[in-house]
């Protein structure tokens, strides 16, 4: 969930737990992008007034990269906002204040509506499957463990693949703004990819350098 307001954050995760789900949560925008980045939720519950962006220009980056299905929560009823909401690919709305049960019910219909994709939402490349809904990644059919730094920064490379992406654009996606100049992490976490799930590491085909710009990942590159 991301929202501004800590006791609307409370009675949301009371409400959710109780019911059985597990709840991380975001006070921003960025953070909210960067965590959903991190740990791929299942769905997304979303406020439009936030702190730091809006919450249609947080839908706008989400859709970029991800169909993860997302409710949006707020104080704006009125129909252009619902819509504005609706348009920039949220799911569904529901104005503050709401019922519990009604946010519920509401949340198990976006989930019902995504369950037949998951069995076909897979990406390969090489000897890897990657499945993006269960959050697992196997190579010649055998599990590889990854930890969840270095899965988002897979999921950010299939999300993108076949374009360059700028040291910058990736230290902001996952690390945030204060970590744009720490190049040293992501050369750390590349090799880790690339010893995992490469065949060989001195001359890697998927997770290509792009010299003086970032990395690229190339899905089916030229023997």
């Amino acid at each position: 969930m991301i929202d501004d307001e800590a006791q609307i954050r409370r009675l949301l995760r009371l409400t959710l737990e109780e019911a059985g789900y597990a709840v991380d949560e975001a006070e921003t925008g960025r953070d909210g992008l960067r965590e959903a980045s991190r740990r791929g939720p299942d769905a997304i519950i979303l406020d439009l007034g936030l702190p730091d962006v809006s919450g249609v220009e947080v839908l706008q980056a989400l859709r970029e990269r991800s169909a993860v299905p997302v409710l949006i929560l707020s104080v704006f009823g009125q129909e252009d906002r619902k819509i504005a909401g609706l348009d920039a690919g949220a799911d569904d709305y529901l104005t503050k204040p709401f019922a519990d049960g009604e946010l519920l019910a509401r949340l198990r219909a976006l989930l019902r509506r995504v369950k037949p994709a998951v069995a076909s939402n897979r990406f390969r490349f090489g000897p890897v499957t990657v499945d993006l809904e269960r959050r697992l990644v196997t190579k010649a059919g055998r599990p590889v463990k990854l930890t969840s730094m270095e899965y988002a920064l897979l999921q950010l490379f299939i999300t993108h693949r076949d374009k360059a992406l700028t040291h910058r654009q990736i230290l902001r996606e996952l690390w945030g703004p204060k970590a744009e100049g720490q190049t040293h992490y992501l050369r750390t976490y590349l090799m880790r990819l690339r010893r995992k799930l490469e065949p060989e590491d001195e001359t890697p085909g998927h997770f290509q350098t792009e010299s003086g710009i970032g990395y690229r990942f190339v899905s089916d590159p030229e023997n």
